[in-house]
């Protein structure tokens, strides 16, 4: 009679996921349309950069790694809908800070692929030196490259992005089952979707700072000292602060490593949200305002990098 009246109860509110989720969706068939309209905007009014963003990011969906990560994702986001957790009521927690980290490292792992693939094995087969002959310079190529890898990362936050969020909604229905508590209303679905934006916003920022320093790495290296290299700096950027407060960091040359490590290296764990997920307090938007605005300007730092590494690469 139990199990009955709990199938009853999961019933009665997929009418109220769907009407939240379709909130959900209509946003996201608008950013995919955004999306599209910038790509046009870029291959019209800037041809040259929108002519090598539009290459790159065509060789980056075309490849048979980004399908393989997108369907591996969507699989591995439904099946933590499904994963006893065993947190007293706290599973949706566990099922966003989850997504966020799948999605983030999926989207840097393309990013470092496709950077690798792109621009080091363009310059190593010479196929970079035919398009630089055209009246195109070497710092067209390198933002050119840089843009279509951001395009494929988008691609992927948006895919897997949106599906998570639907999967963060329906968990809400799926726990109240479970729990036997009342029936979620369209605003209990609608509300962890909206807590967990920011945190999604700030994964795609990490990932975007990570897709420039793949591109400078790029630009000298190949693909297995790119991905050690990035790897290294995910870890780092995210260990550092934390030695650093830590009593660890109470000795003088930890310290001194990690503060040095802090200043030269983005500090990754800026968009880090899995604490503030835990305890229920999503970051506000100044504060993604004011991380954009350090992402942007690394992004600018780490591609200026690169272009200075190009420009003294020869390329006969």
């Amino acid at each position: 009679m139990t199990s009955l009246l709990l199938e009853t109860s999961l019933f009665a509110a997929i009418p109220n996921w769907i009407r939240a989720v379709s909130y959900v969706d209509l946003v996201g068939i608008v950013l995919f349309i955004v999306f599209g309209i910038f790509v046009w905007l870029l291959r019209s009014f800037v041809p040259k950069v929108g002519a090598i963003a539009w290459v790159t990011f065509k060789e980056a969906i075309y490849q048979p790694l980004f399908l393989i990560l997108v369907l591996v994702g969507l699989f591995a986001l439904f099946m933590f809908l499904y994963i006893p957790y065993h947190t007293l009521g706290e599973d949706i927690k566990l099922v966003i800070t989850q997504g966020l980290t799948l999605i983030k490292l999926m989207a840097v792992f393309l990013a470092v692929w496709t950077a690798s693939f792109s621009v080091a094995e363009e310059i190593e087969g010479r196929t970079a030196l035919m398009i630089l002959a055209k009246p195109v310079s070497r710092r067209q190529f390198v933002f050119g490259k840089y843009v279509g890898v951001v395009l494929a990362v988008t691609l992927i936050f948006l895919i897997l992005g949106f599906f998570f969020l639907n999967t963060v909604s329906y968990k809400v229905v799926f726990d109240a089952r479970e729990s036997a508590k009342d029936i979620p209303s369209v605003w209990d679905c609608t509300r962890e979707v909206v807590k967990t934006i920011p945190s999604f916003t700030l994964s795609f920022f990490e990932t975007l700072i990570l897709a420039a320093i793949a591109i400078a790495i790029s630009t000298r290296f190949s693909l297995l000292p790119n991905l050690t290299i990035c790897l290294a700096i995910y870890v780092i950027g995210h260990l550092a602060p934390m030695i650093v407060q830590s009593s660890v960091g109470q000795i003088a040359l930890v310290a001194f490593v990690a503060d040095f490590a802090c200043a030269i290296l983005p500090v990754l764990e800026h968009f880090n949200m899995e604490t503030n997920v835990a305890m229920d307090q999503p970051p506000t938007w100044w504060y993604v305002f004011c991380t954009a605005l350090y992402a942007v300007m690394y992004c600018g730092l780490a591609l200026t990098l690169g272009l200075f590494l190009f420009e003294d690469r020869d390329l006969g």
